[in-house]
């Protein structure tokens, strides 16, 4: 657990020495690629964005060495009737304490959407989950009705389809609170890796190899890629989360889960990585 506090500590060097990386290892401004039906984003091309480490990170694997069956058998340790039974009691427990301890919020947000946007207040949406299955998460609207008529695509900063109360509650993260039922029904965990929809994993499945060890275990609303690094809308930024998520399913434990859940705190506090 001590270690895990110590990658903890180590974000802030991380980030110091963010402006002293290389060009080579700057990510650029992504530009929509039409694949198949939807719109997927690509890293080569357009406006520089921020700088993408791509050496050694604290708390993350190096996918160069990833053995598919390394991480199945580190999933199982997960997925082992005893560690389930204990994560899935702490889900319960974090899920309702999450609602309880948050209710005046998620009040004042069920009007707020109602008062800025005709809509429904609720967001239903397709997403990956455990074992590759697909299931439907909950979210608060943070985008108008009608947003993608062209398909899925990443949210991009200051993105015309999100609402003025979506921007902040994206910003503190308040539009995934309702993920606590998905959580409650056993679709998600309240730790894992972030559920993404069907049309990103399968271009991100053709570009980035074992990208699939990530369903190995059940999604989460929170995750230590959340807290590790920002809102990713490109391939080597997924690369990048894949990593840290690689990294999570190796080393899981509870002491790693609770880490995670006060990590989270202070990035929804101060908005920190939102898009």
């Amino acid at each position: 657990m001590f270690a895990h506090f110590a990658f903890a500590l180590g974000l802030a060097a991380i980030l110091a020495a963010g402006g002293a990386l290389a060009s080579s290892r700057l990510v650029f401004h992504p530009k929509p690629r039409k694949a198949g039906d939807h719109q997927f984003y690509r890293d080569s091309v357009g406006l520089l964005e921020r700088p993408v480490p791509t050496g050694p990170l604290e708390g993350a694997v190096d996918l160069g060495r990833v053995s598919p069956r390394d991480y199945e058998t580190a999933a199982r340790k997960i997925t082992a009737p005893a560690s389930s039974r204990l994560k899935r009691c702490l889900d319960i427990a974090l899920s309702f304490g999450l609602v309880f301890c948050l209710s005046p919020l998620l009040v004042m947000t069920v009007l707020a959407i109602r008062l800025d946007s005709p809509g429904p207040v609720l967001y239903r949406q397709r997403r990956v989950g455990y074992g590759g299955r697909e299931f439907e998460v909950i979210k608060f609207r943070s985008m108008f009705v009608g947003s993608e008529p062209h398909g899925p695509q990443y949210a991009a900063r200051k993105d015309p389809r999100i609402t003025r109360v979506g921007r902040f509650i994206r910003k503190f993260r308040i539009d995934e609170i309702p993920q606590a039922i998905n959580v409650l029904r056993g679709d998600m965990s309240f730790v894992g890796p972030r559920p993404e929809r069907p049309e990103f994993v399968a271009a991100l499945e053709r570009e980035i190899p074992n990208y699939h060890c990530r369903h190995l275990v059940k999604p989460g609303i929170t995750g230590w890629a959340q807290v590790k690094y920002e809102y990713a809308a490109s391939v080597e930024g997924a690369r990048t989360k894949l990593r840290y998520d690689l990294y999570y399913i190796r080393h899981f434990s509870p002491a790693l889960d609770l880490l995670i859940v006060l990590m989270t705190v202070r990035v929804a506090l101060f908005g920190l990585g939102g898009r």
